[in-house]
């Protein structure tokens, strides 16, 4: 834990094979992050770009482009997680997540087996089941994690999705004792309104945190065992905001931010370990009280976030696959 007293963790929203033989290494030996997230896009980004996959990607040529894609990330996740498996066995997180095919986010049977057959084929305890957060999503985190296999509920942008997953992992504890997390992605929704709150007086970079707040509020008051919120999509677009806005401001007892690695090392050097979380629900009452007067329909702003959020990984993934035909 990088605020041990806190149980607040880092986790290092990145994966790609040179970074996870070098730096990864340096990040975890300092204490910095214990654990590590990847999705699609991120994926699509190591695969494309870096020469460390060639060698691999020559030997499957036989493959489909699905089996080429797994075959790498799961190397890449065996590897992270082997290496994050020290502070698993000491109680210390050690988590790295992998995501589901995103095609699959509206149907739970196929969510479940495929989650199922790639945390058998990773072996490894730890590792975190990445599910979106759809109707069927929750079927299959509630199976899942009823199965022992740790969940990590992903594209979290409103309360009831929150809420939802909470449900599903609380049914969960009952047959199994696993980790969970809620992840709850944050600058998105900033980034979808802030130019009009801006027009209208409206103090910005707030809406996505106090959206945020809320959710951990509510999720912490259910006190469903072994699950935490965790802070996603916290870097900075743009020069408006330091570097490290989204890890100082949701600096939050019992809960992960996981983060681009710049944004991680500006967190660092910033040195500020304040807790932030939890506000009052005056506080975040206020804000949106604001942002409804400047025009700004959040369900509509949130709605279309789910969506776009889906539609990204699911043209990453795509671009992959046609990338390995």
């Amino acid at each position: 834990m990088y605020i041990a007293e806190a149980r607040f963790a880092l986790w290092a929203d990145f994966i790609e094979r040179t970074f996870l033989e070098k730096e990864f290494k340096i990040l975890i030996d300092k204490g910095i992050v214990n654990g590590a997230t990847s999705n699609p896009a991120i994926f699509k980004n190591a695969i494309l770009t870096s020469p460390a996959y060639k060698e691999q990607l020559s030997m499957l040529g036989n493959l489909s482009p699905k089996e080429k894609y797994e075959a790498v990330a799961m190397y890449d996740i065996q590897k992270a997680a082997d290496i994050l498996r020290p502070l698993y066995d000491a109680g210390d997180d050690g988590y790295v997540s992998i995501e589901v095919d995103p095609y699959l986010c509206d149907d739970a049977g196929g969510t479940i087996a495929e989650g199922i057959r790639l945390h058998r084929s990773i072996g490894r305890p730890n590792v975190m089941i990445k599910v979106p957060a759809t109707e069927s999503g929750y079927q299959a985190m509630e199976a899942l994690a009823s199965e022992g296999i740790a969940v990590n509920a992903t594209l979290v942008f409103s309360v009831d999705q929150a809420l939802k997953c909470a449900e599903a992992f609380a049914k969960a504890s009952k047959k199994a004792s696993v980790d969970t997390v809620i992840s709850v992605f944050v600058s998105r929704i900033d980034r979808a309104v802030d130019e009009i709150l801006r027009s209208n007086g409206v103090t910005t970079g707030l809406s996505g945190i106090m959206n945020a707040a809320d959710i951990y509020n509510r999720v912490e008051a259910l006190k469903v065992p072994k699950c935490r919120v965790l802070f996603a999509s916290t870097g900075v677009k743009g020069d408006e905001f330091r570097a490290s806005y989204y890890i100082d401001e949701l600096l939050a007892p019992n809960s992960v931010n996981t983060a681009p690695i710049a944004t991680i090392d500006a967190y660092v050097a910033g040195n500020d370990k304040s807790l932030k979380l939890p506000l009052a629900s005056s506080v975040i009452v206020s804000h949106q009280q604001k942002v409804i007067q400047a025009g700004v329909d959040m369900d509509r702003v949130i709605d279309e976030q789910i969506r776009e959020g889906l539609e990204a990984f699911k043209v990453a993934f795509t671009e992959i696959l046609n990338a390995l035909e």
